[in-house]
């Protein structure tokens, strides 16, 4: 078996790819519906669904700073989307762990990166290439 490996540093073929949204929300509502204990969720299921979000949050993250970048200087989301920015680098910069409170902190990263994207796409609707 064979495989390649792309380098792209500068992201440039992630960004024609879609967002795979309605899975990962779905997920995210779930992860977010647990109590403080779920039943029957063991660590390395922590661990798993920490490392699904993580990716997913820093694709959302890609996408927004893009749409930022591409906004007027005197836009009034520039401040609003800086700050969701900052807080997801802040985030991200946390090691995954396997716990539940952490895979809920990763859910709400990736809700309020998409939260982030609908207002973007509200003031710039996206253009199909």
């Amino acid at each position: 078996m064979s495989h390649t490996v792309l380098y792209d540093p500068e992201g440039i073929l992630a960004e024609t790819l879609p967002l795979d949204r309605d899975p990962h929300l779905a997920l995210v509502a779930a992860v977010l519906a647990w109590g403080p204990h779920p039943v029957g969720l063991r660590a390395a299921d922590c661990a798993q669904i920490s490392l699904q979000l993580t990716g997913h949050a820093r694709c959302v993250a890609s996408d927004v700073r893009r749409r930022y970048e591409a906004l007027p200087k005197d836009s009034e989301l520039r401040p609003l989307t800086q700050a969701t920015l900052r807080e997801s680098v802040r985030r991200l910069s946390v090691p995954s762990s396997n716990t539940v409170a952490h895979v809920q902190n990763r859910a709400r990263l990736v809700r309020a990166l998409y939260l982030a994207l609908d207002r973007l796409d509200a003031v710039q609707p996206t253009v199909a290439p």
